[in-house]
């Protein structure tokens, strides 16, 4: 029964520490008692099972589905269908991510409806798949890292000087939005396992670097946003 409990064990060994602290820093610097201690605690249960299952179901679904995946593209033996692929995968599980969603609604308030939720969200989501599929592109053509990213730098830096002020700044939270338990995991797998069967380079060097990229577009595709809002 102990060692069937240590995994969980070892999810709240993770989430107690952050708990503790905001109480101890509440009650000793702020010198205030923290409202709803119940729904605290039944919260704090929540958290942790929650987290608990759902990295229990990464590791069984996500990751091996994602791998195989990643390992039976080739079997398309069309580079235009991957990297298509690739960007439908990448659009619709950024639109699961949850942090992604909590940001939009956050802008969404702050900006009184500006920029409505759904609209940011799925500008994310496009950004988000076209650096999947120029991630995927990459493998499939063993091309060098740098040279992928040095130009999407630059366009990144010239297009936030001319977005307003506001985009650029959601578009750099927008960007580690997407870096979630969804998009890391699956992503990850599927290049790993597309580089591995593939075998043209080293995994380390083609295989990792993908969720940068994702996140790169998901900057460039923000800051359009803003730009054409602007207009």
């Amino acid at each position: 029964m102990f060692e069937a409990l240590k995994p969980l064990w070892e999810t709240a060994k993770n989430v107690l520490p952050i708990v503790f602290f905001m109480v101890a820093f509440q009650l000793l610097v702020l010198k205030q008692t923290p409202a709803g201690s119940k729904q605290i605690l039944a919260g704090l249960v929540l958290s942790i099972l929650g987290l608990h299952f759902f990295l229990k179901g990464i590791s069984l679904s996500l990751l091996p589905l994602g791998n195989s995946i990643g390992r039976d593209l080739v079997l398309l033996d069309n580079k235009y269908i991957i990297v298509a692929f690739a960007f439908i995968l990448g659009y619709f599980a950024t639109l699961v991510e949850p942090a992604l969603r909590v940001l939009a609604l956050e802008v969404e308030e702050v900006s009184v409806g500006a920029i409505p939720n759904k609209i940011l969200i799925h500008t994310v989501a496009i950004g988000f798949g076209a650096g999947m599929a120029l991630g995927i592109f990459k493998i499939l053509n063993n091309i060098p890292t740098p040279k992928i990213v040095t130009p999407i730098l630059v366009l990144a830096l010239i297009l936030a000087q001319f977005a307003p002020d506001e985009f650029v700044a959601i578009a750099m939270d927008s960007a580690s939005a997407t870096t979630g338990p969804v998009n890391i995991p699956l992503n990850v797998a599927l290049a790993l396992g597309l580089t591995k069967i593939l075998g043209l380079t080293d995994p380390l060097l083609n295989g990792f670097g993908i969720v940068g990229l994702t996140s790169l577009g998901a900057v460039i595709s923000v800051l359009s946003l803003g730009i054409i809002n602007k207009l």
